[in-house]
């Protein structure tokens, strides 16, 4: 067996060892959401789709995979699923204005060598390609961060009925400051790590600060990151707002404290 096998099957019998049939439910929806964006790439192809549209499709079901097949459809989930949808439909219109003012569209210097055999009149708009890049890589991010704070916030709920929607607001807050400055750092090593080669190969051709800044893939890759980390920033308070909405009005339609659902 191969190197990827072994891999695969380590990560499995991990994810399963410490999540039980949650874990085998994390491992298959992986599966699941690359069948997600490779369909997506494809269709991308066609010149008369839309790539922002088709990007905003695959969001929601790599959304609905995420929560509802890995959690089940419960308050958590809902409420993370709401707060993800409307957190990046607010990023649609500054990712697109963005990506247009910055001009990161399509291939840097760095890649001219590699694509030189080729045509690049592939007829596709690569503002919206540029665009769907973004967004694709600001859900899971914005996903992680909303079941974050929707779960402990459930749990706040069920242990103290009478938290007001203000207090139970304020703790969503807390929660989510906590969370902020360690998914800012994710993002800068993940964004770090799989370009150290790319670094390595700026110092040996001698570019100067000045040029490695206003060199077309690392300023895209920098926007992705201040993207990503605005979608995590905003995901905060949409998330903290809606789940103590629908909790607190849950709880004064029906007096009785629903238990939180037990993760197997």
């Amino acid at each position: 067996m191969t190197v990827q096998v072994w891999l695969a099957i380590i990560l499995f019998a991990l994810m399963v060892g410490v999540g039980g049939k949650k874990g085998a439910r994390s491992f298959v929806a992986l599966f699941l959401n690359t069948g997600v964006l490779l369909l997506a790439i494809i269709m991308m192809n066609d010149p008369d789709m839309n790539p922002v549209v088709l990007t905003l499709f695959a969001c929601v079901l790599i959304s609905c995979i995420s929560l509802f097949y890995i959690s089940e459809i419960n308050i958590k989930t809902v409420t993370a699923f709401i707060s993800t949808i409307v957190t990046t439909g607010a990023l649609i219109f500054f990712i697109l204005e963005l990506t247009d003012a910055a001009m990161i569209q399509g291939f840097s210097e760095e890649e001219t060598e590699e694509i030189g055999a080729f045509s690049l009149y592939v007829g596709v708009d690569f503002v919206k390609i540029g665009a769907s890049m973004i967004i694709m890589s600001t859900i899971g991010a914005i996903i992680d961060v909303t079941i974050a704070i929707s779960s402990p916030m459930q749990e706040m709920a069920y242990h103290n009925p009478t938290i007001s929607r203000k207090d139970l607001f304020r703790s969503g807050i807390s929660i989510g400051r906590d969370i902020l400055g360690t998914s800012a750092n994710t993002l800068f090593f993940a964004f770090f790590g799989g370009y150290m080669g790319l670094l390595i190969w700026f110092k040996d051709l001698s570019y100067s600060i000045g040029e490695i800044v206003n060199s077309k893939v690392f300023t895209s890759e920098m926007i992705f990151i201040g993207a990503a980390g605005l979608g995590v920033a905003l995901a905060i308070p949409v998330t903290s707002a809606i789940t103590a909405y629908y909790l607190v009005g849950r709880r004064d339609r029906s007096p009785v404290p629903d238990e939180p659902p037990v993760d197997q």
